[in-house]
């Protein structure tokens, strides 16, 4: 039974397809149109899924749709009644695009897939779920636990922003919600903007940003703009924001509660803006906390699934992890919009069709690695064709010349096997680096990625050897849970850098492996398994029998504001616009100083700040 997944129309749209309980293939849009966070239908990534499986829409038994959107516009009229006549000029804006698309959005999705596969009866097969039930669906049913506490939390879907629930075997129940206009997602998302950070793309750098800082606002933010309660509950005070009625997140009054207005994207980040940044975290991490012990308490799991935009905190989920309440935790990889296309595709397989589920020793995601991969004969087919001048190696070979490479200093491009879904990379379409160079972290953000000098990288470890390196008892493979570098393979610091302040840390070298360690000794891990990605695992074993290191730099194979390297031509013209210095595609390597000087390429400029 081939069950269709959808998201689309807000952000990160995706497709899945889901044979009889099991994810085969899923995608992102943005990674085919190159566009970030494109929200357009996911044709592209729709078309690949059924090309995986080779079959047409006529093969699909169901089709998806991870919202309702007749909800959502109940909430933008609600919302309109509550505040008016506040808030006309947004609502003169958004009615026309609700009269015109959104509301018949059923026919809109009928009528792109009819587009796909023409004369297919689509209605028949199209079925939707509520927003936070495909959230919590992604996390419990896509995890390796019998029965688990779920908690999902994000911006807003319909009218939830944040959830608990209890699953077990095939059952899942929402028990508890925390409606719009409150939402931890949206307050998270106006100190994004306050710092002056991209709304839904930049909240991420916030959490980079924090521990440059101090945590001298958070009196400030639980006094006059939320109220949390000790079951970790809360109500946003309103009139400190404008989501609700305006164009922007936040308003004067919040500016002023700051001293300081919004800043620009191109100002200099001060002191304030990281103490800002350190208060707003600390917190997120106490609402995450109390609400996970909470739901422990009520419901008696010692399994935890999250999901939603909010459990991309990394550093709130190791936390949470190291609280003791639960023994596992399991974080959906795909947490945000985009992981919404595999919970409604498995929420129908097993809610709605009421079908058998027996969890597994390992979570049913398969690393995440469900994207599109490429023969070697494609990928020297498609280098040829791009102009591009290489050297096939034979395996071993090929683990030699790159290992060669990174320890020689250099960036390597790292493209191997089926891409990666969700926002992270782990190993398939990577950069990776030498942890173990006190300058790769800058080199990496200024030369290669064109990006802020204090964003942080992440090691990628063998499991085998986890426990040597990072505080760490628990897996880590989709890279989102923190923890601190071991005490024996830190450098301490001295009187004078202690007293260091905000970006001026960034050049302490505090550890063994500098390029990978935060400023407060901690690391956003991803653990390396050969049953999921044999290749990248016989990498990183080759670098430890060099080098004594079983740890690599590990960061997505892309620039600022583009999308992840889907095809061998994006990684291609990623490689001739950076200062990648080495390409690893295939069994095909590539130098730069041994390419065709007229194919280079200017990356600097050709996308958005993300």
């Amino acid at each position: 039974m081939l069950i269709l997944g959808i998201s689309a129309f807000y952000h990160d749209s995706a497709a899945c397809l889901v044979e009889d309980g099991r994810v085969l293939c899923a995608a992102q849009e943005e990674r085919f149109t190159r566009k970030k966070h494109d929200s357009g239908f996911p044709v592209n990534a729709i078309r690949y899924c059924l090309e995986e499986v080779g079959s047409g829409l006529e093969g699909i038994d169901h089709i998806t749709f991870y919202d309702k959107p007749f909800l959502k516009f109940e909430r933008l009229l609600e919302t309109y009644i509550a505040f008016a006549p506040l808030g006309f000029r947004s609502f003169r804006m958004a009615m026309p695009l609700w009269l015109k698309e959104k509301l018949y959005q059923k026919l809109v999705i009928r009528d792109e897939l009819r587009k796909i596969s023409p004369g297919v009866d689509i209605e028949s097969r199209l079925l939707f779920t509520e927003h936070h039930q495909s959230h919590a669906a992604s996390a419990f049913f896509a995890s390796p636990f019998e029965e688990a506490a779920i908690l999902t939390m994000d911006g807003v879907g319909e009218w939830t922003t944040t959830s608990t629930g209890f699953g077990k075997g095939n059952h899942l129940e929402i028990r508890k919600e925390i409606r719009f206009p409150h939402s931890i997602g949206l307050l998270y998302t106006a100190f994004t903007y306050h710092l002056g950070f991209r709304v839904n793309s930049g909240e991420y750098k916030v959490m980079g940003l924090a521990p440059y800082g101090e945590p001298r606002y958070v009196d400030t933010i639980t006094e006059n703009l939320i109220d949390i309660k000790p079951d970790g509950t809360f109500r946003l005070n309103m009139d400190y924001f404008d989501y609700c009625t305006g164009l922007t997140m936040i308003n004067e009054r919040f500016e002023s509660l700051f001293g300081a207005r919004a800043r620009k994207p191109d100002e200099e980040l001060t002191q304030k803006h990281m103490d800002i940044a350190a208060s707003v975290k600390k917190v997120t991490e106490k609402i995450m906390l109390d609400l996970t012990r909470s739901v422990q308490a009520e419901t008696g799991a010692r399994n935890l699934c999250l999901a939603g935009g909010v459990a991309l905190n990394c550093v709130a989920n190791g936390k949470i992890l190291r609280d003791g309440r639960f023994d596992r935790v399991w974080v959906q990889p795909a947490s945000g919009d985009a992981g919404g296309a595999i919970g409604a595709a498995l929420a129908t397989y097993y809610q709605f069709m009421d079908q058998a589920r027996n969890a597994g020793e390992r979570d049913a995601m398969s690393g995440s690695f469900l994207g599109p991969a490429y023969s070697q004969e494609e990928i020297e087919r498609r280098l040829t064709a791009a102009g591009a001048r290489f050297e096939r190696y034979d395996d071993a070979a090929f683990i030699a010349v790159v290992v060669e490479a990174l320890t020689g200093a250099k960036a390597v491009g790292w493209f191997q096997g089926r891409m990666e879904f969700g926002p992270r990379a782990l190993g398939a379409r990577s950069i990776l680096g030498d942890p173990r160079d006190p300058s790769m972290q800058k080199t990496l953000n200024l030369r290669v990625k064109y990006r802020e000098s204090f964003r942080p990288f992440a090691p990628a470890v063998l499991y085998e050897d986890l426990a040597q390196w990072f505080e760490m008892e628990s897996d880590s493979p989709y890279m989102l849970l923190v923890a601190d570098v071991v005490k024996d393979k830190r450098r301490e610091m001295s009187a004078d850098e202690q007293r260091l302040f905000g970006i001026d840390k960034l050049n302490v070298q505090r550890s063994e492996i500098p390029a990978v360690t935060h400023v407060d000794y901690s690391a956003r891990v991803q653990t390396v398994h050969r049953e999921t990605n044999a290749r990248f695992h016989d990498l990183l074993t080759a670098f430890k029998e060099k080098t004594g290191c079983p740890v690599l730099v590990n960061t997505s194979f892309n620039v600022r504001g583009e999308p992840i390297v889907c095809t061998p031509e994006d990684a291609f013209r990623c490689f001739m616009g950076t200062g990648i210095e080495v390409l690893a595609i295939g069994n095909c390597v590539l130098h730069k100083d041994e390419q065709d000087k007229r194919l280079q390429l200017s990356y600097r400029e050709s996308f958005e700040p993300d």
